[in-house]
């Protein structure tokens, strides 16, 4: 900026940056060396093209410890992800049952969740309960969902971190509960993806959706959806297209990924993923959740105590993971934004983040929301104590004012 300050990006919860080096280098050469569309061709750079894409496969569902690779599905990104879940499971064919399919939410959800969710009860296709979360922490307790379960319940869907305040839900006991009364199970990890330790078979996932272009550290335009086999028997697609595969055949593909990848790849977007999660998996996601922890830390131990500042969530290191809303009293979250950046050079996202529920729950809604901090892996525990005097010093001089 012409003022000369520093920029310091802390909204990685939108999507992070910066990116590896790798992600970046991957672009480019399938930019300029490449170019093609997977199963268009069978000249060399087709042929690589397919067995980068199949690679970030592998790469993925290494990293969540998937059943079979080809179960991961690429989308254009989570929110994309989550419509094929949640509409490919519930729609007006799928089940002769009356009452309608019921399906449960909760009010920690992103509205990539609640929206799909809306627009089936909109059109009666779907009876939706959503369950409540701790004010004081924004965990949803695990019982509750089981005693909202119905004989119709057709699907559990839960986001696995807030992108508000780095809640942390329980979804192992979740998944168990799913998997005791063979309820399919939908996790979104759009926050926790890259992060945290996740483990598709152990915390029995049957749908798990995710963007690339947050701590996967991909570009944006990507993400995927993880299909339990089986699973496919039931979930029906939302769209149709050419795949490159049987092409004699006028009728979709039935087999794995095709079924549900019409279309040209991002193979640009893709290539970049899949850097980013092998950067992951060279690094150690533990010892990334480790880095992860410290951060919280440093971020706690600085607005601790800080008069007329409220941040939101878990009040300690349990539960939670780097994203923190924050208010000063008397501020809008967007002036706080706005003297943030032309202060002290620091990035964050005021507002309402895209989960209603989450700040109605939290008594945020009638402030205009939260400004919102969040962490990525090349941040410092400088990084995060330079933001947390900044939000000391504003909120002493506006409590001066």
């Amino acid at each position: 900026m012409s003022n000369g300050i520093r920029r310091l990006y802390l909204d990685n919860a939108a999507t992070s940056f910066p990116k590896p080096r790798a992600v970046h280098e991957a672009m480019a050469r399938y930019a300029t060396d490449l170019g093609a569309s997977a199963g268009r061709g069978a000249y060399h750079e087709a042929v690589e093209t397919g067995q980068q894409i199949t690679t970030c496969r592998h790469r993925l569902s290494d990293l969540f410890n998937a059943q079979n690779p080809n179960h991961i599905i690429f989308t254009l990104n989570c929110s994309d992800a989550l419509n094929l879940a949640i509409k490919g499971l519930i729609h007006p064919s799928s089940f002769n049952i009356h009452p309608s399919p019921h399906a449960i939410c909760t009010h920690i959800d992103h509205n990539s969740i609640l929206r799909p969710l809306g627009a089936l009860e909109d059109r009666r296709e779907c009876e939706v309960t959503r369950i409540p979360i701790d004010p004081s922490t924004a965990l949803v307790d695990p019982d509750d969902i089981k005693k909202a379960i119905r004989p119709n319940t057709r699907l559990i869907a839960i986001t696995h971190a807030s992108n508000v305040t780095g809640t942390i839900q329980p979804i192992r006991e979740v998944g168990a509960i799913c998997r005791e009364h063979d309820i399919p199970f939908l996790v979104d990890a759009a926050q926790s993806a890259g992060h945290i330790p996740l483990d598709i078979q152990a915390d029995h996932i049957d749908l798990l959706a995710a963007p690339g272009h947050k701590a996967l550290l991909g570009p944006l335009g990507t993400g995927f959806l993880y299909i339990r086999p089986g699973l496919e028997k039931t979930l029906r697609p939302l769209r149709e297209g050419g795949t490159g595969s049987v092409s004699e055949n006028d009728r979709q593909p039935d087999f794995m990924p095709d079924k549900y990848e019409p279309g040209s790849h991002n193979a640009i977007g893709i290539a970049g993923l899949s850097e980013g999660v092998r950067w992951i998996a060279e690094q150690g996601i533990e010892k990334l959740a480790a880095h992860d922890l410290d951060l919280v830390r440093t971020f706690l131990e600085g607005v601790s105590g800080v008069d007329g500042l409220t941040y939101y969530g878990p009040q300690g290191v349990r539960n939670r993971l780097g994203v923190f809303s924050v208010r000063i009293d008397g501020l809008e979250p967007y002036e706080l934004s706005a003297i943030l950046e032309s202060t002290y050079g620091i990035l964050t996202r005021p507002g309402l983040h895209c989960a209603p529920l989450a700040h109605n729950s939290l008594g945020t809604t009638q402030f205009g929301g939260t400004t919102r901090f969040s962490f990525g892996p090349f941040l410092s525990k400088q990084d995060v104590k330079f933001a947390t005097d900044a939000l000391a010093e504003i909120a002493t001089t506006h409590a001066a004012v």
